[in-house]
């Protein structure tokens, strides 16, 4: 039985802390699952630790759908969330339906996360209207990170501390079950969960969010071309990995791999004559 939107605001209520991690694949969806992550969000993050590209922006709603539905086929408990990609909610609400519908019909997801706060707040009221439920996402969006001149902490400002707090009420007024809030301030992001009356999931905003969320790539030390301040490595999986494969190629190359235990084996004598008779 997967975990629902309700038993995650009654999370909130009840004082227990969410946490949520990213997947793009079925193994490492099913081990996140079978460890009882409540929420798991198919982030466009794939783009970057997945895909190699720079930023979140050249991600397609073919790629969130096609690792979205390996994800939904790895998990059997966690409420999935696809992250709906750069520019497909944006032009229209019409457009924003179909796309969110993409994800529940198509590839299986629970829910959809969207970037923006008031100004995408009537998309979010339609699309929830219409029942698909919706995860918000304020503060650094990092689809806007041409707009904001980088990945930087936002809500600095009283000004625009303010508007954050505005964009989250705003969010919470739409209808959505939680929100997101990406590199904000500390005693920010502690006064919007206060204000709001849904949950708050933090990453690079303290400890004082309902819940946490990281990209699973930076928590298994799996990424290596930069480490977040946010993010902590449970596990250095690249050393492991970096290791594991040098002494493959060791065995390989020294002819100690594969052993018997490795290969499979026959009746030798239906081999016999074979070598100088062609029977095929």
């Amino acid at each position: 039985m997967r975990t629902t939107i309700l038993q995650i605001k009654e999370m909130k209520q009840k004082g227990k802390r969410i946490p949520m991690l990213t997947a793009y694949d079925y193994a490492t969806a099913k081990l996140i699952d079978g460890a009882g992550v409540p929420l798991i969000l198919v982030g466009d993050s794939l783009g970057m630790v997945v895909l190699g590209y720079e930023s979140t922006i050249p991600v397609t709603m073919d790629e969130m759908l096609h690792h979205t539905k390996a994800v939904v086929r790895g998990t059997e408990q966690s409420l999935i969330i696809g992250d709906m990609p750069f520019m497909t909610y944006h032009a229209s609400v019409s457009e924003a339906l179909h796309n969110a519908a993409r994800f529940i019909q198509e590839a299986g997801a629970q829910a959809v996360k969207l970037e923006g706060g008031e100004t995408m707040a009537e998309t979010v009221r339609r699309v929830v209207e219409c029942g698909i439920p919706v995860m918000g996402h304020i503060g650094l969006t990092p689809q806007s990170v041409h707009q904001l001149g980088g990945f930087k902490v936002q809500g600095k400002t009283q000004e625009a501390a303010i508007r954050l707090v505005k964009d989250a009420c705003a969010l919470e007024e739409a209808g959505v079950f939680a929100i997101v809030l990406e590199a904000i301030p500390t005693p920010l992001a502690k006064l919007i969960t206060k204000k709001v009356g849904v949950p708050t999931i933090g990453i690079g905003a303290g400890p004082f969010c309902d819940g946490q969320v990281q990209v699973v790539s930076d928590l298994l030390g799996l990424f290596t071309d930069f480490v977040p301040k946010h993010a902590k490595q449970y596990a250095k999986l690249s050393d492991i990995i970096k290791q594991s494969v040098g002494e493959y190629i060791n065995e390989v190359q020294a002819g100690t791999f594969p052993t018997d235990k490795q290969s499979y084996t026959m009746d030798e004598s239906l081999l016999a004559g074979l070598e100088q008779e062609y029977i095929w």
